[in-house]
């Protein structure tokens, strides 16, 4: 499959009405003008993207999903935005980048050697600077369309149309996406696909990602410090630690699969 056909698998997938569609072409210029104000990062925006395309917007008058107002965020649409980058691309900052220079909450699907990443950050008011807007963590699920008979993702791609999302406001709309992509994380690390829209399960999960992550990172180390220690009993205590990290790791699967309560 194409980059540009994976793009549009996820678009279709959204099930978006005719009305919501944009498909501009967005030029590399406004995004370097808005959203890099390094050098380093000009760069990496005229050497990385192809394209940049705006797909659709979703807002009150295009899919009748009330705007979201309080005294932290202002999500009065939601926009759809597609980019190509090129081989080589620093796809992470890239990524960062776009999601940082447009004013509102993005879904971003782009295209890269690896497959098609969609990814999603939610946004708030700077609370000492007036017009500012401050972008939370991008929530991001990478590599998708390698293997269309991947039944993970053939779930993923069916929970995110438009029609099986909670649609009280964009906010809860815009979180629900957000969800679904955690639960394709969580589901190629525990081999089990579920949808949550329910806040504490949502979090419970969300926690549990970032302490598998943690946890990974501190067993590769201590892997690696007891394949090259040469003091037995050293070498010993190193692998206990390991099966007690080993041990925690298998409890925050379960988390994500929510096998207890």
């Amino acid at each position: 499959m194409t980059a540009e056909n994976g793009i549009q698998v996820i678009l279709d997938a959204l099930g978006l009405p005719p009305e919501a569609r944009v498909d501009a072409r967005v030029p590399k210029k406004l995004l370097v003008e808005q959203g890099a104000p390094a050098q380093a990062d000009k760069r990496a925006i005229q050497e990385g993207i192809d394209e940049l395309h705006w797909l659709a917007v979703c807002k009150p008058t295009t899919i009748g999903v009330p705007a979201f107002v309080d005294d932290a965020r202002e999500y009065l649409e939601i926009a759809v935005v597609s980019c190509a980058l090129r081989p080589g691309a620093k796809a992470k900052r890239l990524i960062e980048l776009i999601h940082r220079a447009i004013p509102y909450p993005v879904l971003l699907i782009n295209s890269d050697v690896d497959g098609v990443n969609v990814s999603v950050a939610h946004k708030r008011n700077a609370q000492n600077e007036a017009g500012k807007i401050i972008i939370e963590s991008v929530v991001l699920v990478a590599g998708l369309n390698r293997d269309e008979t991947n039944s993970l993702e053939c779930e993923f791609t069916r929970s995110i149309a438009l029609a099986k999302q909670q649609r009280r406001d964009l906010f809860t709309l815009y979180s629900g996406w957000m969800a679904r992509i955690e639960a394709l994380n969580a589901a190629r690390l525990s081999g089990s696909f579920a949808v949550v829209d329910e806040p504490t399960s949502i979090e419970r999960r969300r926690e549990a990602l970032k302490k598998h992550l943690r946890l990974t990172s501190e067993a590769k180390v201590l892997r690696a410090l007891a394949k090259s220690e040469k003091r037995m009993n050293r070498k010993v205590d190193l692998n206990i630690e390991i099966q007690r990290i080993e041990s925690q790791i298998d409890l925050t699967l379960k988390d994500m699969n929510f096998e207890y309560s």
